[in-house]
């Protein structure tokens, strides 16, 4: 590891100071690239039918968005309003990327207050973007004009409302920056006693997220990058880095305590907690990856922001932070806030206790993330449009107006047919579906030349179960009443958002066993050990099933959906920053270990080594995700919770409890490797230089002994 010593590179601060300066100018000017959360997913039929009406169809656009009219003083059928109305019809198609502009049909229960049109619109999701403000200024200004401001017009859709989605999550992101870097940073202070070691982390944090989040944005320029994944650069990063910059630190200054120069300390700790922040950060960075697999552009993006936020952090942990601390150490001690106290004295203490009597604490802990689990069977997952978040903008207020209008969705039937053959015959189904009470009203059209388009509006909210019943209902009414054979692609929100949440449940099984399998081979490989990552992954998987139980009885959505992001988390972030600190912990015991071949001495010395570190670390971590329930949007706020929910139980019942009493009934058996893999996995060398030692059989003397008939197997 002689590559973690960067004070031998002249040229590492001054890399990442210019890093630091151009990411300070190179982010607040790209954030305008962010796109929304495209839900899209390729190869579906609600993709396919979107791609036969762009092409078949293009002055429907390949979407289909809505000028929203009210006025509190006019009815739509006054001259001032029917004025206002033509008026912003001619100016937005008018404007670049406006297809064909239609007049939504009334219907019974429509607001007379409320009028609506229909405009498609053309490009990509990224040419829409662009274009939005251009078509919501035009619609202003005419409205406005034609009704002298009696009149307001909104323009929602599936753009305008992600983003406004995106807006929202900029200013939600920038509020929780406010809130969590103090905490983090008082809360350090206490923990460290002095301002100027708490100062560290969370500047080396600091510089991770601005590094991360300028390489996300420069990833704009090839694929498509929103706002959410921002949010999980900014978040993971603060907390990794204030993980991976605290355990440098604390081993830094144990080392100047012993003595050591700063410089030499400063190798020393690259040397061994560098060593444990590179195995945390494979650690993290499996467990993302694994959303790379998933073949939609949402989760891949969030996948790959967790990714680069984790080698962000690491890089900066094990190599700018090495090379500042023996500059920064006479600061170290600035602003003391207390008196530094005996280093394991509490802690040793605690591991003693539970050395001693290891069942009553295993037991108890088990029963207590068992019972806090009970509840996570009850959790459905789902996708719902958080309103919430998008309540005070234009493009929310008009799309609650379509709901209450009974026009809460528009479902496209696409019906390709040979080219010059007779349209579509559609009677049987439009009579079908015309007889439904959910349905608001049908048309159909043709091109003229080879497609048939039918389309329905419907009152159930797009995000609804009834809504998803709906559309089932109305895919598998299509084959029955249109002629045999004839292909039919059914598109429009809530058909989108079906498909995308069908293909993310049958997904997520396969991304939690690529993140099972990655962890299971990096810890096997780290420790040389099959039975401490089995362990490691029972342990994680029932405080994430806890986490989520009490996400269910807090929040109370046993009744309700969580959006399936907050599981895809679960299984890969959430799992991955559980590892970091079982790393921690069982790392140090098996350097003590390997060295001694005292297992109970080992997870003794380990967690009374460890314990500090990992309480503050894990405490840092949870303000971090804590401060995501001070967001608007009810994604966020899930998620928030159950990461600080679950890094708290992770350390406080799993760490500290479950880990040392499991390791200390198992003694030498937790270094256990079938001789299959042990010739794949040669032993390693320990982080302190000593060789790897098989465990000698105990000597008879009255130490020894008074370990053994406490069950320690030999």
């Amino acid at each position: 590891m002689a590559w973690l010593r960067a004070r031998k590179s002249r040229w590492c601060l001054p890399t990442w100071a210019a890093l630091a300066l151009a990411a300070c100018l190179a982010v607040p000017a790209s954030l305008g690239r962010l796109g929304g959360t495209a839900l899209e997913l390729p190869g579906s039929s609600s993709a396919r039918a979107a791609a036969l009406v762009a092409r078949g169809m293009p002055q429907l656009g390949t979407e289909q968005l809505v000028l929203a009219f009210n006025s509190p003083s006019l009815h739509s059928d006054e001259e001032p309003y029917r004025d206002a109305v033509a008026a912003t019809a001619r100016a937005v198609a008018a404007t670049p990327g406006v297809g064909r502009v239609l007049t939504v049909p009334d219907v019974p229960q429509l607001d007379p207050h409320h009028a609506y049109l229909l405009f498609g619109a053309r490009g990509d999701a990224a040419a829409r973007q662009r274009l939005l403000p251009v078509w919501r200024t035009a619609a202003d200004r005419a409205a406005g004009t034609a009704s002298d401001g009696r009149v307001t017009v909104a323009l929602t859709g599936a753009t305008p409302l992600l983003a406004a989605l995106r807006d929202a999550d900029l200013r939600d992101l920038r509020y929780v920056e406010a809130l969590t870097v103090p905490a983090a940073l008082l809360l350090l202070v206490v923990g460290l006693g002095s301002v100027g070691s708490a100062l560290v982390p969370v500047l080396a944090a600091g510089l991770g997220v601005l590094v991360s989040a300028a390489s996300l944005i420069a990833l704009t320029l090839l694929i498509p990058v929103d706002s959410m994944a921002l949010t999980v650069a900014t978040t993971v990063g603060f907390g990794l880095g204030l993980d991976y910059t605290l355990l440098l630190l604390l081993h830094y200054r144990r080392h100047r305590e012993q003595g050591l120069a700063p410089c030499a300390a400063g190798d020393h700790a690259a040397a061994t907690a560098g060593r444990a922040v590179l195995w945390c950060a494979a650690a993290v960075g499996v467990t993302s990856a694994a959303l790379l697999t998933v073949p939609l552009g949402i989760v891949r993006t969030m996948g790959l922001a967790a990714g680069i936020s984790t080698v962000v952090a690491t890089a900066v942990a094990t190599t700018a932070l090495p090379a500042a601390l023996p500059r920064l150490d006479r600061w170290l001690a600035w602003g003391r806030v207390r008196r530094e106290r005996p280093r394991h004295g509490r802690w040793e203490r605690w591991a003693d206790r539970l050395m001693r009597r290891p069942w009553p604490y295993l037991l108890g802990a088990v029963a207590v993330l068992a019972l806090a689990a009970v509840p996570a069977g009850q959790l459905r997952p789902g996708l719902r449009v958080d309103r919430t978040a998008i309540a005070r903008t234009a493009a929310g207020a008009g799309f609650t107006r379509l709901e209450r209008d009974g026009l809460a969705d528009v479902t496209v039937f696409a019906l390709p047919h040979p080219a010059g053959a007779d349209p579509v015959d559609t009677t049987a189904l439009v009579d079908a579906l015309r007889a439904d009470p959910r349905i608001s009203t049908v048309g159909a059209l043709d091109n003229g030349r080879d497609l048939t388009v039918v389309t329905v509006a419907d009152r159930l909210p797009v995000d609804s179960p009834a809504s998803r019943r709906l559309v089932r209902g109305m895919r598998s009414l299509a084959p029955r009443t249109l002629p045999p054979g004839q292909p039919v692609f059914t598109g429009g929100p809530a058909a989108t958002l079906a498909d995308f949440l069908g293909a993310v449940r049958a997904l997520l099984w396969q991304v939690g066993a690529l993140a099972l399998a990655g962890s299971l081979l990096v810890m096997l490989v780290a420790f040389r050990s099959l039975l401490v990552p089995l362990k490691a992954l029972v342990m994680n998987a029932l405080s994430t099933a806890a986490a989520f139980g009490l996400l269910a009885w807090v929040t109370r959505h046993t009744a309700d959906t969580v959006n399936l992001g907050v599981p895809l988390l679960a299984l890969t972030i959430v799992f991955g920053l559980s590892l970091d600190y079982e790393i921690f912990l069982v790392h140090r015991i098996t350097d003590h270990y390997r060295a001694d071949g005292d297992c109970r001495r080992a997870v003794a010395s380990g967690l009374g080594e460890t314990a500090r570190p990992i309480t503050l670390a894990a405490a840092t971590m949870a303000v971090v995700f804590a401060g995501l329930m001070a967001t608007h949007r009810q994604d966020f706020r899930q998620a928030g919770f159950l990461v600080a929910t679950a890094v708290l139980l992770d350390v406080t019942l799993i760490r500290l409890v479950v880990v040392p009493t499991l390791m200390r009934l198992l003694g030498h058996r937790n270094w256990w490797l079938p001789r299959p893999l042990h010739r794949l996995f040669p032993p390693l060398t320990t982080a302190t230089g000593l060789p790897p030692q098989r465990p000698a059989p105990p000597v008879p003397t009255a130490a020894t002994s008074s370990i053994h008939t406490q069950g320690d197997p030999a």
